[in-house]
C-alpha cells in the first residue's frame, strides 16, 4: 500500500486519538491488578492492540468487542501464560514493558518473547541485564541483545544499575519490580526521554504504588506491592497531534487538534512549544490547540525528550527561514527505523537541503518537489512524508504506507476531513 499526495491546503478540525504510551501502560496494569478494569477512549491501533493480545496471552480476560472501552479482567501479581511464545508484533514498547512482566513468571515457567522484523532489530540488551541482576533470567536467542528472549522467572529484587538510552527500559522495572518479591534499586547510568518515565511513576501513583527516586540517578521500588482495578479514559496522544500541529504550522494552513490536554505528562506537547518559538500562531482554548500557519524561522531543538517528532519536525524545518537544527536525539537511530539516516535520505529526493549528524539533523529552508520516496515500514516516516507531499507541488508517493495503523490507522481520513489530497492505494 503506498499514499499517494498532491498539493493541499489543511484547514479545520481534527479529533487526535488516544495515546499510545497511556494504553499500552493501562492495559499492561489492568492485567497486572486482580479485578476488572475499565479503559475509556484507548488508542484503537496495531501496537495498543499488540498490548492487549500479549496480556491476554500472559492470562488476563481482554474484552474488546465495545472499540470505545476496554475492560481487562487481570491475573494478578503472577502471569499464567497461555502460550510458550508471545509476538509483540511492530510494537517496540509492548516489547520493553513485557520483558519486564514476563519476569514475574512462577519458577519453572519460561516464554520467548519474539516480535516483527523490525523489533527484532531493536536492542533490549540494557534491560536484559537489569533484570538478570535482579534474580530473573532473560537470554537473547541470537546473543545479540535483540529479541527473540526466552525468559524464566522470578524477579527477587535487589541492586541494579541501567543504562537507559530509551525510557522505556525504565519503564519495564517501574511496572514491574513493585511486585517482585524484595525491594529494588535501581541506579540510572543514562535516561533518554524523561517525561515517558514520570508518565509511568504517575500511573504508579495513581494506583498507590510506592517509589522513591533521587531525581533521575537512583530509583528505589518496595517489593510485595499489588496493583488495583480501575476505570481511567485515556488522553489525547501527543506524538500522533504533532503531524497535525505541525501541517497547521505550515503557511497558509491552520488546524484545530481537538482533545489534547496541556497538563498532560506526555512529552510530545513539547512540540507546540516548539512551533511556537518558530512562528506558528498558537492558541490553547477548552477546545483543543489550534495552530496557524506564519512565516517560520529556524530555530536549535534539543529533542532529547521527544525522539518520535524528529520526522515531522525535519520536514517543518524545510520551510523555515534560515536552518533548523534537531540535536541531542541519537536514540532516534533506534526507533522502528534509524529515523535520522532515512528521514536525511528521503527528504532529500524531494529537494532538501538536509545534513546528518551523529545526533540528529540541521535542515535549511528548501523548495520542496513532489517525489517518490520509501517510508521504510516505519508509520511515524510514512506519515511525516506524506505532510511534506500535501505541502509542495508535485505529486509524492510513499510507500509502505500501512504501517501508519501501527499508531494512527485514521490519519488519512483525518488529513483528507481538513482537505488534504491523500489517497491510500
Amino acid at each position: 500500500m503506498f499514499f499517494r499526495c498532491t498539493a493541499s491546503q489543511l484547514r479545520g478540525a481534527a479529533a487526535i486519538p488516544g495515546s499510545k504510551s497511556h494504553t499500552i501502560r493501562a492495559v499492561v496494569i489492568a492485567a497486572l491488578a486482580d479485578g476488572e478494569s475499565v479503559i475509556e477512549a484507548p488508542l484503537l491501533s496495531a501496537d495498543a492492540q499488540s498490548a492487549a493480545a500479549c496480556a491476554a496471552q500472559l492470562g488476563a480476560e481482554v474484552d474488546m468487542s465495545d472499540g470505545g472501552v476496554w475492560r481487562v479482567r487481570g491475573f494478578g501479581s503472577v502471569p499464567r501464560p497461555k502460550s510458550d511464545v508471545l509476538d509483540t508484533g511492530n510494537s517496540g514498547t509492548t516489547m520493553n514493558i513485557l520483558l519486564g512482566i514476563s519476569a514475574l513468571l512462577p519458577a519453572g515457567r519460561e516464554i520467548t518473547l519474539t516480535g516483527d522484523h523490525q523489533v527484532q532489530r531493536r536492542p533490549n540488551g540494557p534491560l536484559a541485564a537489569a533484570l538478570n541482576n535482579l534474580g530473573a533470567s532473560v537470554v537473547s536467542e541470537r546473543g545479540d541483545g535483540c529479541p527473540p528472549f526466552r525468559i524464566r522467572g522470578t524477579l527477587k529484587g535487589g541492586f541494579t544499575t541501567l543504562d537507559a538510552p530509551t525510557s522505556q527500559y525504565l519503564t519495564s522495572l517501574l511496572l514491574a519490580c513493585p511486585l517482585a518479591e524484595g525491594d529494588t534499586e535501581i541506579e540510572l547510568t543514562r535516561l533518554n526521554e524523561a517525561s515517558y518515565a514520570q508518565m509511568t511513576l504517575d500511573w504508579l501513583a495513581f494506583q498507590g504504588i510506592r517509589t522513591e527516586r533521587d531525581g533521575w540517578k537512583r530509583v528505589r521500588i518496595p517489593g510485595r506491592q499489588h496493583y488495583r482495578p480501575f476505570t481511567r479514559r485515556i488522553p489525547a496522544d501527543f506524538s500522533s497531534a504533532s503531524f497535525f500541529l505541525c501541517a497547521g504550522a505550515i503557511p497558509g494552513n491552520e488546524v484545530l487538534c481537538r482533545g489534547l490536554d496541556m497538563d498532560d505528562c506526555q512529552g510530545d506537547k513539547a512540540v507546540v512549544g516548539y512551533l511556537r518559538q518558530m512562528g506558528a500562531e498558537i492558541t490553547l482554548g477548552p477546545d483543543g490547540v489550534r495552530v496557524r500557519g506564519g512565516r517560520l524561522r529556524g530555530i536549535e531543538i534539543d529533542m532529547d525528550e521527544t525522539p518520535d517528532a524528529l520526522p515531522v519536525m525535519a520536514v517543518l524545518g524545510c520551510f523555515a527561514e534560515g536552518t533548523t537544527v534537531l540535536h541531542n536525539v541519537a536514540h532516534a537511530r533506534i526507533k522502528e527505523t534509524d529515523r535520522i539516516a532515512v528521514m536525511a535520505a528521503e527528504l532529500r529526493k524531494m529537494g532538501a537541503r538536509i545534513e546528518e549528524r551523529p545526533d540528529g539533523l540541521v535542515i535549511h529552508r528548501s523548495a520542496l518537489h513532489g517525489a517518490a520516496v520509501e517510508g521504510h515500514g516505519d508509520h511515524r516516516v510514512v506519515m511525516s512524508l506524506a505532510l511534506a507531499g500535501m505541502s509542495c507541488p508535485g505529486e509524492t508517493t510513499v510507500t509502505t504506507a500501512e504501517a501508519a495503523g501501527v499508531t494512527f490507522p485514521n490519519y488519512a481520513e483525518l488529513m483528507r476531513n481538513l482537505g488534504g489530497k491523500l489517497a491510500a492505494e
